[in-house]
């Protein structure tokens, strides 16, 4: 490319294709559509995984094992994270989050015994592996465990209750 090719072929205000309107505008007849097959068609859409009519690549590829889209989401922190609070601070979800250590979406959290805690903490979370709670307690610090339903759980509740209350209106009607 030489420098007085830079800019060639950049207008300002391009004049639009009137595709359609006959041969003697340059894009008549087809319209630029090429001749025949679907695409040339109006209305054609086709799958994102299509691919010319082989087997899609989402067909071939072997499916494995089970996705349980009930279980619940863990996010997990190790104790060895936990050295960034000050001696004698509160450790929840929410100081988690502001220190960007509780990130991403989860239904419950555990904290892990990963790593070594020389600060005495009160940590509160929905879970504790045994080694993560020894090493809290033998900082000194203290173990608070969340309690109650996770959101997903509620809703799950919620979901079920009123599949009930629908059979039991249809079985009455």
């Amino acid at each position: 490319m030489m420098l007085h090719d830079v800019n060639r072929g950049i207008v300002r205000f391009r004049r639009r294709k009137r595709i359609g309107r006959g041969v003697g505008s340059g894009h008549g007849k087809t319209a630029g559509r090429g001749h025949k097959g679907a695409k040339s068609r109006a209305g054609y859409s086709r799958k994102p995984v299509f691919q010319g009519g082989a087997m899609p690549l989402v067909r071939r590829v072997p499916k494995r094992g089970f996705n349980n889209k009930f279980a619940l989401a863990i996010g997990v922190v190790n104790v060895g994270d936990l050295e960034i609070f000050d001696d004698g601070s509160e450790v929840t979800l929410k100081t988690l989050n502001e220190r960007s250590l509780g990130k991403g979406r989860f239904d419950q959290l555990k904290i892990l015994g990963n790593g070594e805690l020389t600060k005495k903490l009160k940590v509160a979370a929905h879970r504790f592996s045994q080694s993560a709670r020894e090493k809290i307690e033998k900082a000194g610090g203290e173990v608070l465990v969340v309690t109650g339903p996770t959101p997903v759980r509620v809703k799950q509740k919620a979901a079920k209750v009123a599949k009930a209350a629908a059979k039991a209106k249809a079985k009455t009607n």
